[in-house]
């Protein structure tokens, strides 16, 4: 049992290592300003950008995402579990079950969905970016 469990938290934080390294960011277009100053000055100005978002409008708070998401799995999965388990005679293991369940869903939902922008960060950077002279053709 200890063995499995630490399996599963082994599995997990790798999941949020590999999540957090690749949250999306802006793609540019090759615009005549793009063209004129380099690839590397722009991914600095993409950096500061992202920076000022963060110091302006606040961090993004990818923990609480992930806390929500799960959560919600959690919700999901108690309430799918008790019917089951009423059905089958035993609605607390149902319940209890479903709730593990759904909070595992959840969670891996949440660290996978983690890596979107917030949509006020984002209108941020991109206004941010246009001021600079680029043009953001979409998020990767």
């Amino acid at each position: 049992m200890k063995k499995q469990r630490y399996s599963v938290i082994t599995f997990l934080s790798v999941l949020f290592v590999i999540n957090s390294c690749a949250t999306k960011r802006p793609i540019l277009s090759p615009n005549d300003h793009l063209t004129k100053i380099g690839v590397e000055a722009a991914d600095k100005d993409i950096d500061d950008c992202i920076q000022l978002a963060k110091t302006n409008i606040g961090k993004y708070s990818t923990e609480k995402k992930i806390a929500e998401q799960t959560a919600m799995g959690a919700a999901v999965g108690a309430a799918s579990g008790a019917a089951v388990g009423a059905i089958g005679g035993n609605v607390g293991w149902g319940a209890a079950s479903g709730a593990a369940g759904g909070a595992a869903g959840g969670l891996i939902y949440g660290l996978f969905k983690a890596r979107d922008p917030d949509p006020l960060l984002k209108q941020y950077i991109e206004k941010c970016l246009h001021e600079k002279g680029y043009d953001v053709i979409g998020w990767k």
